[in-house]
């Protein structure tokens, strides 16, 4: 069969909104996918013939329209889609309907903005939108913030084995400040905070891209049209996705 008609099976279960590219990676790792019976390589790639099955369950097609939600994480809950490891995950706290999954992570520790979707795509092209995929915090620490702490954390932080993007920070008091962010490192702020020695208090997402966190915690709402429509047109350089 030609080349272009082969895609990579990571890619397979992204769009059709199983799960995003990189829990597949870990499906696919773990043994947990099968291709015509048979546990695939990292990186196989599959005919529209082939038979994908996820933990026996045979995956098809979405028939399902493309939903898009804005959630408001509490403080204890784990964005992830293995239910069968965490109790207090995201999946089970919003209990949709239908099969869902995260864009991105927010850690346990934290609160705010999350999306969730079962449109695979959008994952992607958001997820390496660069300079406009713009995430906003606000942030208490522990110790009385300082000129210096800010000018740091504007310039860039040391932290594994990179410096963070120059970013905006704003003081709003004595211990809080708000940070706008282009990059998702592993908890970023905290670690940036760290480096400096000072630490996270609460830490809460306000807002990402152009959709605002404007449901109370633990609720959530759909993305309008034009919300979707905006985020398409942030992240128009990211449409192109490889097989």
């Amino acid at each position: 069969m030609a080349e272009e008609n082969l895609t990579r099976i990571n890619k397979y279960l992204s769009e059709v909104g199983f799960c995003s590219r990189r829990a597949a990676d870990k499906l696919i790792d773990d043994g947990r996918v099968t291709i015509n019976g048979e546990v695939p390589l990292m990186g196989t790639k599959i005919s529209p013939k082939d038979e994908v099955r996820v933990d026996g369950k045979l995956i098809s097609e979405p028939q399902e329209k493309p939903v898009y939600i804005a959630f408001n994480k509490p403080v204890g809950i784990v964005c992830t889609t293995d239910t069968r490891v965490e109790k207090d995950n995201i999946i089970d706290f919003i209990n949709y309907p239908s099969r869902i999954f995260p864009i991105g992570r927010l850690d346990k520790p934290s609160e705010g903005l999350i999306f969730l979707t079962n449109d695979g795509d959008i994952v992607n092209k958001i997820l390496r939108a660069r300079n406009n995929h713009e995430k906003e915090y606000i942030v208490e620490v522990t110790r009385p913030i300082t000129k210096k702490f800010l000018e740091n954390m504007r310039n860039g932080v040391q932290i594994l084995d990179t410096k963070t993007r120059k970013c905006q920070v704003d003081q709003i008091d004595k211990f809080t400040f708000k940070i706008i962010l282009t990059q998702g490192l592993n908890r970023q702020i905290r670690r940036m905070c760290e480096h400096l020695e000072n630490y996270v208090h609460t830490l809460k997402r306000i807002r990402i891209m152009n959709v605002p966190l404007d449901v109370p915690v633990g609720e959530w709402r759909y993305l309008t049209d034009e919300e979707v429509q905006e985020i398409n047109r942030l992240t128009a350089e990211s449409t192109k996705t490889f097989t």
